[in-house]
């Protein structure tokens, strides 16, 4: 069976002080309440608090993840963050391709495959993200869409690089619109991208395979959407700024 895994996206929120508080609140509901034995908790912060997280994270059931790395390994990149930076920082995972930074800074298929295969070589794991427009899905080419964006990046890899990475399935039109994907919308897009790996790696690497979804996975809906047979977990934006919120999800898992 697959671990299913709940990461927080924080997005670029909260000043020191609010971040060191959620991220008590989050590690004690997490000691005094235990998380489902089964399931990985993430927390992506912003850049700036993730010697603090890791630090307040060591010896505790919770990972640690950075919301972007550089394309580039080292050198005058004035205000990048590399892949050996957040090793040596002990981060667990990197977001790669999230749809704030296709749109708003312009990211490449070919800066995404750089950014999964510098955090491989570094020994983070990835969590890649792909997804349509609204346009896309009422047009009915959200499954090409997806095919290409995942096709022209990280199928790129070696089977075994493959198998070390973490997909999150997220909808453009779902992510911070209080719109989300319905469980059954959810389960059909997920099955394809199982597909997509199956065909192109093997049916045991699509099983292994853990597939996230995102676009307002919340307190009220995380349980139907994580019923679902191919739906590995979520990558939750806005709720997980809120402890009790983003505690509820942890226990649908």
């Amino acid at each position: 069976m697959r671990r299913k895994i709940i990461a927080g996206n924080w997005k670029m929120n909260m000043n020191f002080s609010e971040a060191d508080d959620l991220l008590a609140l989050i590690i004690a509901d997490i000691d005094d309440n235990a998380k489902p034995v089964d399931v990985d908790v993430v927390i992506c912060p912003p850049a700036v608090y993730l010697e603090l997280a890791t630090d307040m994270a060591s010896g505790k059931a919770v990972l640690i993840g950075a919301q972007n790395v550089s394309s580039f390994e080292n050198g005058a990149y004035t205000g990048e963050i590399s892949a050996a930076m957040l090793e040596s920082l002990e981060v667990d995972y990197a977001i790669v391709g999230h749809s704030e930074r296709r749109k708003y800074f312009n990211e490449s298929n070919e800066e995404l495959t750089s950014k999964v295969k510098l955090l491989l070589a570094h020994g983070i794991t990835p969590i890649f993200c792909c997804g349509e427009l609204l346009d896309d899905r009422n047009d009915d080419r959200h499954m090409e869409v997806v095919s290409n964006q995942i096709g022209d990046t990280i199928f790129h890899l070696a089977g075994e690089e493959f198998q070390k990475l973490v997909i999150a399935y997220e909808p453009v039109w779902a992510i911070g619109t209080g719109k989300t994907a319905t469980p059954g919308q959810a389960q059909e897009m997920h099955a394809f991208i199982r597909a997509l790996i199956a065909k192109k790696y093997s049916r045991e690497t699509a099983d292994q395979c853990r597939i996230l979804y995102g676009g307002s996975c919340n307190a009220s809906n995380a349980a139907e959407l994580f019923s679902k047979q191919d739906v590995d977990g979520g990558l939750i934006g806005g709720a997980s700024l809120n402890a009790d919120d983003f505690a509820l999800i942890i226990r649908s898992a």
